[in-house]
């Protein structure tokens, strides 16, 4: 049975292993020994954060998936929060056997404990499969996303 947790310092490598485990991760991740400062850094600041959890999915006592929520309170539908799922990832040899969907239903769980009006995530459009998973899943293409690289 999967359960899901939030992430540790200990899990870093492992989580860092798995976004580095594929074809755009191995071109921006960096899975080295001892990690790169930055992913410590950023693990700090997520970990702080009220608003942001990175949650590891454990099967067996592994760690087989990862993804982070990140809670935003707008202006926009009348001052409502949505919540925003981004670095999901699960390990290669469990991939095909509905971790990925387990994870998503729980931060889309998560969600709804928020008070979240809406949930929403992006998928690089090279990532085809990663798409109609999403899309699967009842999520739906209705904003074009646009980003600027600093």
């Amino acid at each position: 049975m999967v359960t899901f947790r939030n992430a540790e310092t200990t899990d870093l490598s492992e989580i860092v292993k798995m976004l580095a485990d594929d074809v755009l991760g191995q071109e921006r991740e960096r899975y080295e020994n001892p990690l790169p400062e930055s992913y410590i850094d950023a693990f700090q600041s997520i970990d702080s954060d009220q608003n942001n959890e990175l949650i590891v999915a454990c099967l067996d006592g592994r760690i087989v998936g990862v993804q982070q929520i990140t809670f935003t309170p707008y202006l926009t539908h009348q001052g409502g929060w949505r919540a925003t799922i981004e670095g999901v990832r699960t390990v290669a040899s469990e991939r095909g056997k509905g971790i990925g969907s387990q994870l998503i239903q729980y931060a889309i769980e998560r969600a709804k404990a928020r008070e979240c009006f809406i949930i929403q995530l992006t998928t690089d459009k090279k990532r085809e499969d990663s798409l109609r998973f999403y899309e699967r899943l009842g999520f739906t293409a209705t904003h074009e996303g646009l980003k600027l690289k600093l």
